[in-house]
């Protein structure tokens, strides 16, 4: 990063700091907690970890795998409640993500397969109440976010408490747990695309003494999309158990009945028609590629999630999570491929796949929590075990390829699409690791925060008939924050990531798991008085043992026994800023974010790739979204957002409309698009009207060097009404 863009983001550092003590002195007197463990006498003050509205949570699990304020965790951690879900109108995980700080949501367009993010130019894992929740490639039930009480984004490389990931961090998502007091909510939605849906949750006390609670979320939907002849339809039943077995003990039960039936809303059109002209004029962002009666993508998964809390005695306390999944999925579509046009500039050559694939997951995180003192330092120590065995299976074919008019779909006429009985069956695949950690949060003189944890990995994958294969890696976390009075906590960490890679390089010696560095420098602010929550950071991230073709000299040495294989010499830096401020008056909420990234491939055999941008990422994002709720209007709300999408690189090399290849980037331009909220609440009834994409642009929301581009989500309309008691 240079020293301008340093200079920057000590500016903007002093600017939120200004602009905070502004707001502690212009606000009403709600007072956030500080620290959970603050004792109630000491100046009596109030705790609590959400704000009056519940859009703001002050306290996170997912950075130090224990409920930890946010202002005390020195790493970049954003949570999105279920209130803030609710008021952004989201209604699919990618949806609620688009204003957090650094996340780049949908950058492959819609897509009704899964949620895709990156963040910090890369893509996350996903974890569903701290355990790992998807295992190899479209065979998994997208997760409905009316089943989560809470979405937490931990950024940077995070596998000292996770185990593999990416060096872009992970989204956790949270679900809905059982209450002691009984309420529950009817909804009803109607929108364009012939959406309608309905849900319900309910949550109380099963018996007298409030020892056995239950939840159940329930959810139907019938829709389609923005692309011709592909539906959105789900089915979501969501039961939740916690027993209170003593005053001690704990037990929570999760089940997860899923039946998504969609197919693929992404179509892959060729940069001919979409980023660059064609003499035909744009390719309608509706067009369907593939053939209706033929194409699907229908999933389903059961699950049963179990969480056991016990305290031992006042410092220690034993948590264990455990997972069984099982997820399938059928997948028939037709995509143009090689994504160019033919001669006539209108007809691509579409591929024809079909595929079944499974998945059965049993996941487990046992922990050890402990408080002590050491004179004036405070430890909170975490010292945990983890395992996953996860096998996947993917059995396909590919049928005949087929032309199609962009231009004038003519559909029915397809031949030699494949069947079940094509498919060939292919040999599935098993996932262990076993991960040792340990972590140790220190408090010295109610001042100093000293975070330090360290891992140990073994990855093994053993394919059905192969030889199983082990990786090992070890991984460490140090973190320090100072808290300065008036709410200020500057911090400084350094975090390792790993992940495994399959197979072995050109010299046929198995590849090592490829391996991230961060260093980030931040600053987060609560001011006193208010419900204010602003953070800002400054990162560094360097990812090794990327794959890249031979070099020259590589090619020509004697022991290569395979010229076409690959080596693990690339390499990747990736720099940024990032700020959030989330404020909360009387009347209004606000949630602000600004991301500057530049993430590039510092190191590749493959002279195209070196020094290119990662793809599908922004240079620049920022993004405003701000609710009002006039107080002489009881009831009443009006909210809308703004989103800054800056300009994506495509690669440095593309195809051209001849198939030949140009070594010079192109750039996706950035976008703006606007989003729009307006409601009435009266006595346990609502009804309100989300718009997003309220001017119904047209935006291309990346392309890659391959030749193909992706449109991001049209305008979308939904009416809403809810009964809540």
């Amino acid at each position: 990063m240079n020293f301008q863009k340093t200079l920057l983001a000590a500016g903007i550092l002093a600017a939120l700091y200004s602009s905070g003590s502004y707001a502690q002195a212009d606000t009403q007197n709600h007072q956030p907690a500080q620290d959970e463990q603050t004792q109630a006498d000491e100046d009596d003050i109030e705790v609590i970890t959400v704000s009056a509205r519940g859009l703001i949570s002050y306290v996170s699990a997912t950075g130090a795998k224990s409920d930890t304020p946010i202002t005390e965790t020195p790493m970049s951690v954003s949570v999105l409640t279920e209130a803030r879900i609710e008021d952004l109108g989201a209604v699919t995980v990618q949806d609620a993500i688009g204003y957090v700080a650094g996340l780049y949501n949908g950058p492959y367009g819609v897509d009704t397969r899964g949620d895709w993010a990156q963040i910090r130019g890369v893509a996350p894992v996903q974890y569903l109440d701290g355990l790992k929740s998807l295992f190899g490639y479209y065979n998994n039930v997208r997760v409905n976010p009316y089943s989560l009480g809470q979405i937490e984004i931990l950024k940077g490389p995070s596998s000292v408490l996770y185990g593999q990931g990416s060096t872009g961090g992970i989204i956790n998502l949270v679900s809905k747990r059982p209450k002691a007091e009984t309420e529950g909510q009817f909804w009803a939605q109607a929108g364009n695309y012939s959406r309608t849906q309905v849900a319900g949750d309910i949550t109380g006390a099963l018996n007298d003494d409030a020892s056995l609670l239950g939840r159940f979320v329930g959810l139907y939907r019938d829709s389609d999309t923005q692309t011709d002849y592909v539906p959105d339809n789900s089915l979501l039943l969501n039961p939740s158990l916690t027993w209170h077995a003593s005053d001690d003990t704990q037990i929570t039960l999760i089940g997860n009945i899923q039946r998504n039936e969609s197919g693929s809303s992404t179509q892959f059109f060729p940069w001919q028609g979409t980023l660059l002209p064609n003499e035909f004029g744009p390719i309608d962002s509706s067009t369907f590629v593939s053939e209706p009666g033929f194409d699907a993508y229908d999933t389903e998964q059961n699950s049963l999630t179990a969480i056991i809390d016990h305290r031992i005695n006042l410092d220690w306390r034993v948590r264990l999570a455990s997972r069984y999944s099982d997820s399938n999925s059928d997948y028939r579509t037709m995509y143009g491929w090689p994504p160019v046009f033919q001669d006539d500039n209108r007809t691509v050559s579409r591929v024809s796949y079909l595929a079944l694939a499974e998945s059965q997951a049993w996941t487990t995180d046992f922990q050890l929590h402990g408080s002590l003192y050491t004179g004036p330092v405070e430890h909170e120590l975490v010292f945990g075990v983890d395992f996953q065995d996860a096998y996947t299976d993917n059995d396909y074919a590919y049928g005949a390829n087929n032309p199609l008019d962009l231009y004038n779909p003519v559909y029915g006429e397809a031949t030699g699409l494949p069947t079940e009985a094509d498919i060939v069956d292919y040999p599935g695949s098993t996932l262990y690791q076993l991960g040792l950690y340990a972590q140790n949060n220190m408090r010295i003189n109610d001042k100093w925060l000293v975070s330090a944890a360290m891992r140990r990995d073994r990855a093994t994958t053993n394919p059905e008939g192969g030889t199983a294969t082990d990786q090992y890696a070890t991984t460490g976390r140090l973190g320090f924050m100072y808290l300065m009075d008036g709410g200020v906590s500057p911090y400084l960490s350094y975090s390792e990531s790993f992940s495994p890679v399959l197979g072995t390089n050109a010299f046929g010696n198995p590849f090592v798991p490829s391996e991230g560095q961060q260093w980030e420098a931040g600053v987060k602010f609560q001011p006193q008085g208010t419900e204010h929550l602003l953070t800002a950071s400054i990162y560094q991230i360097t990812e090794q043992n990327r794959t890249t073709q031979l070099s020259a000299e590589q090619a020509a040495d004697p022991t290569v026994v395979n010229p076409n294989g690959q080596v693990q010499t690339g390499e990747v830096e990736i720099e940024g800023i990032e700020l959030e401020a989330q404020l909360a008056w009387d009347s209004l909420d606000v949630y602000a974010s600004y991301a500057y990234t530049d993430a590039v491939v510092s190191k590749s055999n493959n002279p195209t790739e070196q020094g290119a941008t990662l793809v599908a990422t922004p240079d620049q994002q920022a993004s405003i979204w701000a609710t009002y709720r006039p107080q002489h209007w009881n009831g009443f709300k009006i909210g809308g957002g703004a989103r800054y999408v800056g300009n994506t690189m495509d690669g440095s090399a593309y195809l051209e409309q001849d198939g030949t290849v140009v070594n010079d980037p192109l750039e996706t331009p950035g976008y703006t698009l606007f989003d729009f909220m307006i409601g009435y609440e009266w006595a346990n009834y609502s009804l309100s009207l989300d718009i997003d994409n309220l001017t119904d642009k047209t935006v291309l929301s990346s392309c890659l060097a391959r030749g193909d581009c992706f449109y991001g989500q049209q305008r979308t309309v939904m009416a809403n009404f809810r009964y809540s008691f």
